[in-house]
């Protein structure tokens, strides 16, 4: 049976290295997808000009102009306001009409996100949408020996309710199921200690409640500690605490980079035991590599929308892309009203 085509919305404007490496990324998805059509949003003749400098095949990609663009340090909402015509707004809405089946971006995360509110539907039972991000563990799992576990939410919802912190887990582990093809992911709430009333008051309900929930994993609380070591495949938790948390992690990367740089630098005794090392620590930034994700996505819409990271050059923006048509084609939204009915 022939693979539905998939059109895939991408937000041309936002982005930390210019809308030439989102051209050359929706470009690169052109030439190996030929299940996916791209519609670049935004100034027409700068991804004219883009286009004629990059390889693609012209059939699978269309323009849609939006004459403005959002930069990462506006103000979500007023922006939004000033700026009708702003390419991220004018994707969403293509892709609520149904001219796109899902949105990327790597622009301005607030922006993004009030523009899927504004024109996307929340899915019935999904009061607030949660904001997901991947992270690679020591453990692995599904069957592509994954590498990541995912944690939500990481700042779309600051306070969460125990109702809100369920419907996270639901849709975590309907993610997971589809993007990582983990068939039983192990889902927990993220808390100061293992035993289930170890918590503020939401989490404490929210474990009470997961505990009994048919057709989920539900492991119970994690603490700090466990989040890299990957004991659980989906965390749970507040957008306030997980925001915290994610920044915490890629903090502790660049600093282990740096430190590694400085030892390089400093000691020759260092330098040859790093040469010795190399194979291996290649090995580790090709399994752990987020480009191969390509992005985070938005749960809890009617809509698909994955956000990738404002740094992505063009193959995480087509990696992105390819998350996008999957969770699409797998009928993700289905999955996880399937999963709140229960």
């Amino acid at each position: 049976m022939a693979t539905k085509l998939v059109t895939i919305a991408f937000d041309v404007m936002g982005s930390d290295h210019g809308p030439a490496e989102v051209v050359r990324g929706a470009a690169q998805l052109s030439l190996e997808s030929p299940h996916i059509h791209t519609l670049l949003v935004g100034d027409r003749a700068v991804i004219d000009n883009a286009l004629a400098e990059t390889k693609h095949n012209g059939e699978r990609i269309s323009v849609q102009h939006a004459s403005e663009q959002i930069s990462m340090d506006e103000k979500p909402g007023e922006a939004l306001a000033r700026k009708p015509d702003a390419s991220v707004s004018v994707a969403a809405r293509l892709v609520a009409e149904g001219e796109a089946d899902a949105l990327v971006s790597a622009g301005n995360t607030g922006a993004c996100v009030l523009s899927c509110a504004r024109h996307f539907q929340l899915l019935p039972g999904v009061r607030r949408a949660a904001l997901a991000s991947v992270y690679p563990t020591r453990a692995r799992r599904g069957d592509k020996d994954d590498p990541f576990s995912l944690i939500l939410d990481v700042g779309a919802t600051v306070e969460a309710t125990a109702d809100d912190l369920v419907t996270f887990a639901v849709m975590g582990a309907a993610y997971a199921r589809i993007i990582s093809r983990n068939e039983n992911p192990k889902v927990a709430l993220l808390s100061n200690g293992t035993e289930p009333n170890k918590g503020p008051r939401q989490v404490v309900e929210a474990h009470a409640r997961l505990a009994g929930l048919p057709g989920l994993q539900f492991i119970g609380n994690v603490e700090g500690v466990d989040i890299p070591k990957g004991t659980a495949d989906v965390v749970v938790t507040d957008g306030f605490v997980g925001n915290v948390c994610l920044k915490m992690l890629e903090g502790v990367h660049e600093t282990v980079v740096e430190l590694a740089q400085y030892a390089y630098k400093e000691s020759l005794r260092w330098r040859a035991g790093l040469a010795m090392l190399s194979g291996g620590i290649q090995r580790i930034k090709d399994v752990t590599d987020w480009e191969q994700y390509g992005g985070a996505p938005v749960l809890g819409f009617d809509r698909i929308f994955i956000k990738a990271h404002g740094r992505s050059k063009s193959r995480a923006i087509a990696n992105a892309g390819k998350v996008a048509a999957k969770a699409v084609s797998h009928e993700l939204g289905k999955a996880i009203q399937e999963g709140l009915a229960r």
